[in-house]
């Protein structure tokens, strides 16, 4: 498949390599360039949809779609000046995440400058902690903090089983506003942490680097940490149909510590435990797509399509061809450009950007990054990027 630029003023596409890629002059006064991708290498003629749902759902189900959806993880946060400025005016991140109107304001205002094809709620994996009896806080320049880890099985069996709309009803409230401002015209996500990673956050005590506390529970006290694990399935499972009955038309679960383990140890703590959320979602919502992003999971593609999700998100260590090899086309794709590609230049992103989604192919693609935002990102570097994605044609 290649991918070519059509420009509003040119009879005849030239083509694009994604090496040496090239954008063309900006001009205010007229539509955008778009490349078109094709497998015999020729412009293909613009096709409508003319369809209601979002782009990104239709993406997911397999669905003809004339170019791939694009958002991007961390899409709404600290690269953005707006997002700066509300920093300045309320430093607390939980206040931030926590705020009905704070929560509304900051997941828009990714979606009123670059218009994504996804409008992720701004919020945390964490979040659902204080409502479980787990109280931790989010310092500026820190790691999350968790107060009084739960070690022994006593203090598990404090550890209450979490109920959103009790302890975080302005999350679903978000959501219904969300859903409402952005009326179809993109998916509205939401997210939630997988009972590994949150164990992980949770027993370390926050951030780690080598893991050792929740590995020597793991191996040593192994009935301890399956009860925690066995509490945050059922109330991650709840906190997903909460979300899509607010209004998220997708769910992402973050299992972002889980490629902490060998693949035997993913079997025992982490993949069964994303089955029944898997399985208990779609016994109440089939259609919901739900998406699965682990960082570093390279060693663990095929064990993650296992968990039954829709959507394996790929992070930017594996080459996106070999990952939908791996996978198999039946499992929608998302990713995977490195988020260091925007502090490039914005030839070096067309580039990256066309590469990507030709090895990706056509459809069950969504466009994202392999990881999220990194602080300092050129904004301008970001509206690149979405502009170059949504003049994508296949």
């Amino acid at each position: 498949m290649s991918c070519i630029y059509i420009t509003p003023s040119s009879v005849f596409p030239r083509s694009i390599s994604h090496k040496n890629s090239t954008t063309p002059p900006q001009n205010p006064t007229r539509k955008p360039s778009s490349i078109r991708c094709s497998s015999l290498g020729v412009a293909e003629a613009k096709v409508s949809t003319g369809t209601t749902e979002p782009l990104l759902l239709n993406a997911v189900r397999g669905k003809d779609v004339e170019r791939p959806p694009v958002w991007l993880m961390r899409q709404a946060g600290r690269y953005m000046k707006s997002y700066q400025l509300l920093c300045e005016k309320y430093p607390s991140f939980r206040e931030r995440s926590e705020n009905l109107g704070l929560v509304v304001e900051i997941s828009l205002q990714p979606w009123k400058v670059f218009k994504p094809d996804g409008v992720i709620l701004f919020s945390d994996i964490l979040t659902p902690l204080t409502g479980m009896n787990i109280p931790f806080d989010i310092v500026k320049g820190k790691a999350p903090i968790i107060y009084n880890p739960p070690l022994p099985l006593a203090d598990v069996d404090q550890v209450k089983e979490f109920m959103p709309e009790d302890s975080v009803p302005y999350v679903g409230e978000a959501l219904t506003i969300l859903r409402k401002e952005v009326d179809n015209e993109a998916a509205v996500l939401g997210f939630v942490g997988a009972p590994f990673t949150l164990a992980s956050y949770v027993i370390e005590g926050g951030s780690s680097k080598h893991f050792t506390k929740i590995k020597r529970l793991a191996f040593s006290e192994p009935e301890v940490l399956h009860s925690l694990l066995r509490k945050f399935t059922t109330s991650m499972s709840r906190y997903v149909k909460y979300q899509a009955d607010s209004g998220a038309q997708a769910v992402q679960i973050f299992d972002s510590w889980a490629t902490e383990l060998s693949p035997v140890d993913f079997e025992e703590f982490s993949l069964p435990y994303l089955k029944q959320i898997v399985d208990s979602v779609k016994q109440t919502h089939p259609n919901l797509p739900l998406i699965l992003y682990a960082s570093g999971s390279g060693g663990l593609l095929e064990r993650l399509a296992l968990t039954g999700v829709d959507v394996v998100s790929l992070d930017w260590t594996v080459d996106m061809a070999e990952g939908r090899r791996r996978l198999g086309h039946h499992v929608s794709v998302q990713g995977n450009v490195d988020p260091g590609v925007l502090f490039g230049s914005k030839e070096f992103i067309t580039g990256r950007i066309v590469d990507t989604v030709k090895k990706a192919g056509r459809g069950k693609h969504i466009l994202n990054l392999g990881h999220g935002n990194e602080v300092g990102t050129p904004e301008e570097n970001v509206a690149h990027f979405f502009e170059v994605a949504k003049g994508i044609r296949y």
